[in-house]
């Protein structure tokens, strides 16, 4: 059975060749050149897409340097077929799925001269968060077997040899030799993998850097985390999207829940990775497990909006590369302005998509000593600086339909097809990437919601207590912050093993233990023993109001007795 064996990998994450003095390229082999590039590796986003015969993985790139040092190295058991994929369908996947806290204000119902009620409305805060290149046949027996221009790329797929071989051919093409590569690559050419080079074509910009999109036989999805502890930080940031039919668990690796009470309500859960962090370094996971951070319809709209994915954010039926086709580069501002991708004033210019300005930047270059806005906004009086050997009508059409309508018109089919999203979120060290993650479908298990709303009551005597969305609730007394728990606390709440099939296998439960804990410290301030339960507004009630009805409500049937 075929599978993608990995990314090595750079993805969403923020890769950035400037601030770290350390070897941090992960699958970007950085360009050996006078000075190797030191380049941060914080995390990696991908995209599957299965269909039981085949995989789809999308892998978003994230890259500041030099364009001429740019390279990634991809481990494969066979050869897929590449594409250009769509930064946009990113950018509204992160948007739909990304988990949010917020805290809802209320106040008790308080006879006159006793208390004031609060009003108050709900808050909530995101948290960070294809023509050919080749040097040929390899050395000894490592050798070229497929070589293309994928978008703004160069890929060429390298078969046989064994680690030292593979690693002579990575040296003589420009890829640098990154201590501690040398033992990991033999683990996968002792397997017989492949390996994918890609470097960005020649005249492409950095700007130019689009996701990558590499389909295969198989129905085992699996992130190569091996490859990539070469060079990752500390902590590292996996997240796994999947569009599908029903929920994704992963196989392998745990599955982890952590503990609410360790989540910093007060302050949008601001503390969110260090509890991750945490909760996947319990003994029992090892640091090898995956929290889902949602997992649900998407509901994709033409105009979507809340958590609805929206598709006309990254499609629209008026791009048409092949307007282009015969067109005269003067025209061609105003061609993309009808067409909603560009427009350019003297004082500013405006991008709809991330690639249009790489994809203006290499056919039609701004001449020395103007701006972009200087030159696009007036394309006709500036005709004697165009330069005409950078200008193709049909290259610009095709780079157009390549890099940005055919990826949007794929992005929107995958959508349209697979209802369901799954969005897996995972920390990880080096140390921990001995093994590659691969996930599985389990379809009956629970949704999992992208806004956690928890709701905090001011009572009468001036004291707070806080109702969590599992019901919880945490008596804060006079204070207005999150407490401080003690180490005692655990930060995971569960950790399973998923199978394909079958019962779960609960390794940790602490459920028992935090309730204890919680119950201790209700108690210690002041929490009552007896009375009203505060644990949130009934359903369908929006903050104050919806309780101060249902306060009256209670109130008139107690009469009636």
């Amino acid at each position: 059975m075929a599978r993608f064996s990995g990314v090595a990998l750079v993805g969403a994450l923020a890769v950035t060749g400037v601030a770290q003095e350390a070897w941090a390229c992960g699958g970007l082999f950085c360009d050996s050149g006078p000075t190797t590039m030191p380049v941060d590796q914080s995390g990696e986003n991908i995209l599957f897409i299965m269909d039981g015969q085949t995989v789809e993985a999308h892998i978003q790139i994230q890259y500041e340097g030099e364009a001429a040092r740019f390279s990634w190295v991809i481990p494969l058991t066979a050869i897929p077929e590449f594409s250009v994929g769509s930064q946009l369908l990113f950018n509204e996947l992160l948007r739909v799925s990304v988990p949010s806290y917020g805290m809802q204000q209320q106040a008790d119902q308080c006879d006159p001269g006793f208390g004031a009620p609060l009003p108050g409305g709900a808050a909530s805060n995101e948290f960070a968060g294809g023509s050919s290149s080749s040097s040929g046949g390899g050395q000894n027996g490592t050798q070229v077997v497929f070589s293309r221009t994928v978008g703004a790329f160069d890929v060429t797929v390298l078969r046989g040899g064994d680690a030292m071989e593979v690693m002579g051919w990575l040296n003589d093409n420009g890829y640098a030799q990154l201590p501690g590569t040398l033992p990991l690559l033999e683990g996968y050419t002792r397997e017989n993998f492949l390996f994918a080079a890609v470097k960005l074509t020649g005249g492409a910009g950095v700007d130019e850097i689009h996701p990558l999109v590499l389909k295969y036989p198989g129905n085992v999805p699996c992130v190569p985390l091996k490859l990539t502890a070469v060079a990752a930080t500390s902590d590292m940031g996996v997240r796994t999207f999947f569009l599908g039919n029903g929920r994704m668990v992963p196989r392998g690796y745990k599955h982890l829940e952590v503990n609410p009470l360790r989540i910093d309500w007060s302050n949008n859960a601001a503390n969110y990775k260090e509890v991750l962090s945490n909760a996947a370094n319990d003994p029992v996971a090892g640091g090898q497990a995956f929290v889902t951070e949602f997992a649900g319809p998407h509901n994709a709209q033409d105009r979507g909006f809340g958590s609805q994915l929206n598709i006309s954010a990254f499609h629209s039926e008026f791009w048409d590369a092949e307007v282009f086709l015969n067109a005269a580069p003067t025209a061609v501002m105003g061609l993309l302005q009808q067409q909603g991708l560009a427009s350019c004033q003297t004082w500013a210019c405006n991008y709809s998509h991330p690639l249009m300005q790489g994809i203006l930047n290499e056919f039609l270059p701004v001449p020395t000593g103007m701006t972009e806005e200087q030159f696009y906004s007036n394309l006709g009086g500036n005709q004697a600086l165009i330069d005409m050997n950078a200008w193709s009508a049909s290259g610009f059409s095709a780079a157009l339909s390549s890099r940005i309508v055919v990826p949007a018109r794929h992005a929107r089919d995958l959508v349209l097809q697979h209802p369901y999203l799954t969005r897996m979120f995972t920390l990880i060290s080096p140390e921990e990437m001995t093994q590659d993650p691969e996930f599985h479908e389990r379809p009956e298990l629970p949704q999992v919601v992208q806004t956690r709303l928890a709701v905090q009551t001011t009572h009468c005597d001036g004291t707070t207590s806080v109702a969590l969305p599992d019901g919880r609730e945490v008596w804060l007394g006079n204070s207005t912050q999150w407490p401080t728990w003690p180490a005692s606390m655990p930060w995971a709440m569960t950790i399973k093993d998923i199978p394909q099939s079958g019962d779960i296998i609960t390794l940790v439960d602490n459920t028992s233990a935090i309730d204890a804990q919680l119950s201790t410290f209700n108690r210690a301030n002041g929490a009552p023993t007896t009375g009203c339960s505060h644990a949130g507004p009934v359903a369908g009630s929006t903050g104050w109001s919806g309780l101060m009805v249902l306060a009256g409500l209670l109130l008139a049937a107690r009469r009636r007795r």
